[in-house]
């Protein structure tokens, strides 16, 4: 099913590109959650149509490309995001939301795809590369902050991290539930549960419950 992203995707696409998935995972996961939209012609031809504006607004030539570059060097890109203690974002920072501050904050056009990260995931200091043009490559100071505060020190920002790796560890090593056992026990207790139940709706415990029995035959 074709369907259009209006948000980045992790391992599907970013945010205005016409991807094929699944139906289910499309109508089950994506459609209810407003990451995406049905990619009807006329929006694929609306969207076809702003792609098409927004490349006018790209570097054209290696001069342009260099000139841009030159400009995003002297860039620091500031985002503000929910963060855990150990600095972990609860999103992330994608290709469409740098794309989208280069633009708010220098009105440069970059290509999304062209931006070499995939999402940024925890707070600190980035340094995010961005394929201008053929062979023109610009480098953008990227700062990701907790909400309402300041970046710590690198000392503990590497503290923080290191802390997260060694939970993960831990999360790891800890005994793994062993899911058939539990299945089976599920099984087992059901097939007792059927069995009482056929126990109870049998004629010998039914005469048992009323005190009548078949006579007993008389030689």
């Amino acid at each position: 099913m074709d369907v259009i992203l209006l948000s980045d995707v992790e391992k599907v696409g970013l945010r205005g590109e016409v991807v094929d998935v699944a139906r289910g995972y499309a109508r089950n996961f994506l459609l209810p959650r407003r990451l995406a939209e049905a990619a009807t012609p006329a929006r694929v031809a609306e969207l076809r149509k702003r792609e098409d504006q927004r490349a006018r607004h790209e570097a054209r030539s290696v001069e342009q490309g260099r000139e841009i570059a030159e400009l995003l060097s002297k860039t620091v890109l500031r985002f503000e995001v929910k963060a855990g203690p150990t600095g972990a974002l609860f999103g992330s920072v994608t290709p469409t939301d740098i794309a989208d501050e280069i633009w708010r904050a220098r009105k440069v056009r970059v290509d999304r795809r062209k931006i070499g990260i995939d999402t940024i995931k925890r707070i600190g200091r980035h340094t995010v590369p961005i394929d201008v043009f053929e062979g023109v490559v610009a480098e953008v100071k990227t700062l990701v902050v907790p909400e309402g505060g300041e970046l710590p020190p690198e000392e503990e920002l590497a503290a923080m991290e290191a802390a997260e790796v060694a939970e993960a560890e831990q999360a790891e090593a800890e005994p793994a539930v062993d899911l058939e056992a539990v299945i089976a026990a599920v099984d087992e207790e059901e097939a007792r549960e059927e069995l009482a139940e056929e126990l109870v709706d049998s004629p010998a415990v039914e005469e048992a419950e009323t005190g009548e029995a078949e006579p007993a035959d008389k030689d």
